[in-house]
C-alpha cells in the first residue's frame, strides 16, 4: 500500500513540474530560452518586408517623377511650337491687311485716271449733215465767220479715230497680223515642201532645187522638160500669194574658175527666172542672183559634192518688210 501511495504522489509531482517548467533555476532558464526562441524569425521577415516595401516606394517614387519632368518638358515644348504658330499667324494677318491696302489704293488710282480714249469735250448725239441754203443766206456774215472759227477749234479738239483707238486694240489687230501671216507661211512651207526641201526663214521660206530636182548640164544653164515641169508647180503655189517677192539664187560646183562660174550661175538663176515668168508669175516680183562656187553645201571635190552644190534656191519673202530682209542663204 505504501508503496502505492509513493507511486501516486511522484506520479502527480512530475506532472506539475511538466505543467509549470522545472523548479532548477538553470532548468527554469533553459525552458525559458526555449520557449521564446520561435519568435525571432517573425520579426526579421517583417523587417525585411518593410524594408523591401521602402525601396520599392523609393524606386516608384523616382519613376513617377522622372515621368512627370519628361511630361513637363513635352508641354514646355508645345507651348513654344503654339507660341511660333501665333506669330507666324499674326504676320500673315499683317501681310494679308497691307496687300489689302494696296489693291484699294490701286483701284482708287485707276478710278481716279481718265481713259487715254475719253474725249475732252462732249460730241452732241447728232449733228445734222447740212444746214439748208435759206438759213444760211438769213445768217449774218459776222455769225457765219465766227461759227465757222468755233467749227475749226471743236474738229481740233476732237481726236482722231487713230488717235483715240485704245492701244490694247492696235496691239490685239499687230498680234492677229501676225498670226495669219506665220499660218500662211506654214501652209506654203507644206506646199512647196511637196515639191522639193524646203524650210522657214525669219520673213519667209526657202526652198532648194538640188539634184533630185533640177539638173543642169555641165557647163550649160538649160532647163528640161522635166525641169520647166517643177518649176510650174512652183508657180501654181505662188502666184495666188499676195504682198510677197521672190528671189532666185544659183550655184555651181567647183569645176571652172570663179569669173566662169559666177557667170554660169547668173544664167542659171536667169533661166528659172523665165521659167516662172512664162507660168504667169510676175516678173517685178523675181530677183535673181549668182553666187558660182561659192558657200557649198557638202565640203569636196568628188561627183557626189559637186553634184549637191549644184543647185538653185527659191526664196520666198513678205514684200512689206524691208528691202534688205532676204532669206538667209544656205551655206
Amino acid at each position: 500500500m505504501p508503496n502505492t501511495i509513493s507511486e501516486v504522489e511522484e506520479q502527480a509531482t512530475q506532472e506539475r513540474e511538466f505543467a509549470g517548467g522545472p523548479s532548477n533555476p538553470m532548468a527554469q532558464h533553459a525552458y525559458d530560452g526555449s520557449v521564446k526562441t520561435p519568435g525571432r524569425p517573425g520579426w526579421v521577415l517583417g523587417a525585411t518586408a518593410l524594408g523591401l516595401a521602402l525601396i520599392l516606394g523609393s524606386i516608384s517614387g523616382l519613376w513617377l517623377l522622372r515621368s512627370v519632368r519628361r511630361l513637363n518638358r513635352q508641354v514646355a515644348r508645345l507651348n513654344r511650337q503654339t507660341e511660333q504658330l501665333n506669330q507666324r499667324l499674326q504676320g500673315a494677318e499683317q501681310q494679308v491687311k497691307s496687300l489689302d491696302q494696296k489693291a484699294s489704293q490701286a483701284s482708287a488710282a485707276q478710278v481716279a485716271t481718265v481713259r487715254p480714249d475719253q474725249a475732252p469735250d462732249r460730241v452732241p448725239d447728232r449733228v445734222p449733215d447740212r444746214v439748208p441754203d435759206r438759213v444760211l443766206d438769213q445768217v449774218p456774215p459776222e455769225v457765219k465767220d465766227s461759227q465757222a472759227a468755233s467749227g475749226a477749234q471743236t474738229q481740233s479738239r476732237l481726236p482722231s479715230k487713230a488717235a483715240a483707238q485704245p492701244p490694247r486694240q492696235a496691239t490685239l489687230k499687230t498680234e492677229e497680223s501676225r498670226q495669219q501671216r506665220d499660218a500662211g507661211l506654214q501652209k506654203l512651207q507644206q506646199s512647196l515642201g511637196q515639191i522639193a526641201e524646203t524650210r522657214r526663214t525669219p520673213n519667209g521660206v526657202l526652198m532648194t532645187l538640188g539634184e533630185k530636182s533640177i539638173r543642169f548640164d555641165s557647163g550649160k544653164s538649160n532647163l528640161s522638160a522635166q525641169d520647166r515641169g517643177i518649176l510650174n508647180r512652183v508657180a501654181r503655189v505662188v502666184m495666188p500669194l499676195k504682198r510677197y517677192s521672190i528671189y532666185v539664187y544659183a550655184y555651181t560646183d567647183d569645176s571652172g574658175t570663179n569669173d566662169s562660174n559666177l557667170q554660169l550661175s547668173a544664167r542659171r538663176a536667169k533661166a528659172v527666172r523665165d521659167a516662172l515668168v512664162q507660168a504667169k508669175i510676175d516678173p517685178s516680183l523675181i530677183s535673181t542672183k549668182g553666187f558660182g562656187k561659192s558657200k557649198p553645201l557638202v565640203p569636196g571635190s568628188n561627183a557626189k559634192a559637186r553634184a549637191a552644190n549644184r543647185r538653185v534656191e527659191i526664196g520666198i519673202v513678205d514684200s512689206t518688210l524691208q528691202p534688205s530682209s532676204q532669206p538667209r542663204k544656205q551655206g
